[in-house]
């Protein structure tokens, strides 16, 4: 049996010595890099010039700013199914709604939402309210407390996905025919998991 290499082998490998030139990366730092890099400056403006390095918010919000690129890109250019993109996207809105929650810091407002709202009053009248009053605040701040936890464990969870072993395991538990026949991993999966929010 010969082995030979067609033409395309050979310009391939062409190609790809002459991405190594310093005239080539000259080029493609004018070509590609620097636009990226002013586009990235224009699009993160807002977030670069409220950036402060003595909280985590400012890091969210950065990163709440990137995913808003990322979903547009999954969700209106993304090359992936609709069946597996779509869960995606969906769990990508959710962060970047759940990151929005956490910077508003509204979790008394929908506290009350739930329980009725808490009588307003001075920190210094706080001894002038009756004891329904105290209880009903206590109530209200426990439940904000609650949906904050809530939520920021649900953050976390969605970022970092599902257990793959359980698909093994739901894998393992089938036959080959009943693995050809139905969409397993697209039933299984939710879309979470940041390791696989890529295109």
């Amino acid at each position: 049996m010969k082995i030979t290499f067609s033409d395309s082998f050979w310009k391939s490998l062409k190609r790809l010595s002459r991405h190594q030139t310093w005239w080539y990366k000259i080029y493609e730092f004018f070509r590609r890099d620097l636009p990226y890099f002013l586009e990235n400056i224009w699009f993160f403006r807002k977030e670069l010039y409220q950036f402060r390095s003595w909280d985590y918010s400012y890091n969210f919000n950065l990163f709440r700013r990137s995913l808003e690129k990322t979903v547009n890109t999954i969700e209106f250019h993304g090359h992936e199914i609709d069946k597996s993109r779509i869960k995606k996207v969906e769990k990508m809105k959710r962060v970047i709604q759940l990151l929005n929650n956490i910077k508003s810091d509204e979790y008394i407002i929908h506290a009350e939402n739930e329980l009725g709202k808490i009588k307003e009053s001075d920190f210094f009248d706080f001894n002038d309210d009756t004891d329904e009053e105290k209880e009903h605040m206590r109530k209200v701040f426990k439940r904000a407390r609650e949906i904050e936890e809530s939520e920021w464990n649900e953050l976390w969870t969605i970022l970092k996905g599902q257990d793959y072993h359980e698909y093994r395991k739901i894998c393992d538990s089938k036959s080959l025919k009943e693995m050809s026949k139905n969409d397993v991993w697209g039933d299984w999966f939710d879309g979470s998991g940041m390791n696989g929010w890529w295109d």
